[in-house]
């Protein structure tokens, strides 16, 4: 079973968040941040893994311990259920069109942690939500997944459109990653033997 389930308090936020790398997409998201909420749906359901969410943050402050610890949270998820990571197939990689938007997303669960963030949002807010904190989330995420990810925006005007094809193009990165590879499964997906 490729499941984990993270729980995380600290004075800023109270996150209860498990993860079914081999689910059905479905979710269920109650971040404490709207369009957070909306973005985490999108990536459970184009990565095919069950996502469920809770968090209670100091969102009076603003919306960013909430955004990175979820991250952080995410990351952390990941990184259990891979487990050994033996028989994945490691890589993932998505060029998502979203009306103008066209994303490129690239994925390596290579055990290191590196965020390429080739993307440029034409506004600073969508709706309520300071669109920088994409950026944090998708640090954080990567941080505590030891994952190794890059973004690069090819075409945008609309900020939410960028954003949400950032957030199905890694959904479609990490269903590819997790998944088994037949050719190789119970094998360590690195020439060194470890990852």
């Amino acid at each position: 079973m490729r499941q984990a389930q993270i729980d995380r308090k600290t004075k800023e936020t109270d996150i209860h968040l498990t993860l079914n790398l081999d689910g059905v997409g479905k979710a269920d998201i109650d971040s404490g941040v709207g369009f957070l909420n909306h973005m985490l749906e999108l990536l459970a359901f184009h990565s095919g893994m069950d996502l469920f969410v809770r968090c209670q943050g100091d969102t009076w402050v603003d919306d960013h311990h909430s955004v990175e610890d979820i991250g952080i949270a995410l990351g952390q998820a990941l990184r259990n259920a891979l487990g050994d990571k033996k028989g994945i197939t490691r890589y993932g990689n998505f060029l998502l069109p979203m009306d103008e938007a066209l994303v490129l997303v690239a994925l390596d669960l290579s055990g290191r942690d590196a965020l390429g963030y080739g993307v440029t949002l034409p506004t600073q807010k969508v709706g309520s939500f300071d669109t920088e904190l994409v950026k944090e989330f998708m640090l954080a995420f990567t941080r505590s997944a030891k994952a190794c990810l890059h973004f690069q925006m090819m075409a945008g005007e609309n900020t939410h459109h960028i954003i949400e094809a950032m957030f199905k193009g890694l959904g479609r990165a990490l269903r590819q990653a997790v998944s088994i590879d037949p050719m190789r499964a119970g094998e360590t997906p690195s020439s060194k033997g470890l990852l």
